[in-house]
């Protein structure tokens, strides 16, 4: 099970370690090694997020995500998006962008940076609805209960999550975007244009994914009705989704994934300056990182992962509200990436052992069973 979930992994790190070396010399094999490292460490949480998802998705459109979606994940936002956002910048053609990362790497570095403000808005606002819907949702399991349960109650409100967004997005427009780091100086109306698109791009990408999922399950609800002997329903996880999407609402839901990888994907392109300037060492490194958080979400979900340790989506959750805050913060003060990636890794690992320590007081391993408890672990 392991080898064959993590076996191209495993591959492209000995491949990719193997070519650094011969390129770049011991040097550059230690600089893409603690890229992949730094990539895995901050995209942990991206990981069960993603299998939160994916699980839903049938064998197919689960393939498409480790094929496709890899070529997405470490072509397009490793390489291609960093060159797009100099291009945009410093309002170059392609070519000329491609040039200046080769020969220019101070100067390609430089613009990345400078666009930081707008990047960190943009994947800022995006995590921080994916957050708040979350824990605005009325769920089955709850592990902070004593914050969980009013939290719950004043989601009923639909337009609640928009309304926190947009007025955490003005107070850093007016705050930290008044003065940027590295000099950039006031980038208020560019955190508040990027910010709104980036909350645009959720509710569109979201609310057409979840259209058509709510549409697939109406559809299977009502040929169960109109059947003499219903067939078998489809099968449910966690807190009762439908598990085997497919057509036009596994589409919209891949598309989601995807968003939500970039969203991720923005904090380790921008850290991965820190390391090196190189575009080509920069997307090997970040791109074997990506490849584990692949194999690891497929792994969780062929598990069964989430369903037996019912807070870890969770804690995934808490880790996601609090890296939308950071990118917010960090539009103007510099926080360390390891201060960015052991928050993810704590709030995962207690929701972990909360999860065994609710499984231990219900005499089970695991629960798959989608009961519905509710059982608070004290945290």
């Amino acid at each position: 099970m392991l080898l064959k979930t993590f076996g191209w992994s495993f591959a492209v790190t000995v491949a990719g370690l193997a070519l650094a070396g011969v390129l770049w010399g011991w040097q550059g094999l230690a600089i893409v090694g603690i890229l992949s490292i730094l990539e895995v460490s901050l995209s942990f949480d991206n990981a069960v997020i993603n299998a939160g998802i994916l699980r839903k998705m049938n064998a197919f459109w689960q393939k498409i995500f480790l094929t496709v979606g890899i070529l997405i994940a470490v072509f397009g936002m490793r390489v291609v998006f960093p060159v797009v956002i100099v291009a945009i910048t410093a309002k170059l053609g392609p070519i000329e962008a491609v040039n200046l990362a080769i020969h220019d790497k101070a100067q390609y570095e430089e613009l990345v940076t400078s666009a930081h403000p707008a990047i960190a808005a943009f994947g800022g606002v995006f995590l921080l609805m994916i957050f708040l819907d979350f824990i605005f949702e009325e769920r089955d399991y709850k592990w902070l209960s004593w914050i969980e349960k009013p939290l719950a109650k004043l989601g009923k409100l639909d337009t609640l999550s928009v309304i926190i967004t947009l007025v955490v997005l003005m107070v850093s427009a007016m705050t930290v975007a008044t003065e940027a780091a590295h000099g950039a100086g006031d980038k208020s109306a560019t955190v508040l244009l990027s910010g709104v698109a980036g909350l645009i791009t959720y509710l569109v990408v979201a609310g057409v994914s979840g259209y058509f999922e709510d549409k697939l399950e109406d559809q299977d609800e009502d040929e169960d009705e109109e059947s003499e002997e219903p067939a078998a329903a489809p099968a449910k996880k966690g807190n009762g989704a439908v598990v085997g999407l497919a057509g036009k609402a596994a589409f919209f839901m891949f598309l989601y994934l995807e968003v939500i990888d970039a969203s991720f994907s923005f904090d380790g392109v921008i850290s991965a300056f820190a390391i090196t300037n190189d575009i080509f060492e920069m997307a090997l490194g970040l791109g074997i990182g990506a490849m584990y958080i692949r194999s690891l979400t497929v792994f969780l979900v062929r598990k069964g992962t989430l369903d037996d340790y019912v807070y870890l989506e969770h804690g995934a959750h808490y880790a996601i509200g609090a890296l939308a805050v950071i990118l917010l913060v960090t539009i103007k003060y510099e926080i360390p990436e390891v201060v960015t990636g052991l928050v993810g890794v704590a709030l995962i690992g207690l929701s972990f052992a909360s999860s065994v320590i609710r499984n231990r007081r219900e005499g089970k391993p695991g629960d798959s069973s989608g009961a519905q408890s509710e059982v608070a672990s004290g945290v």
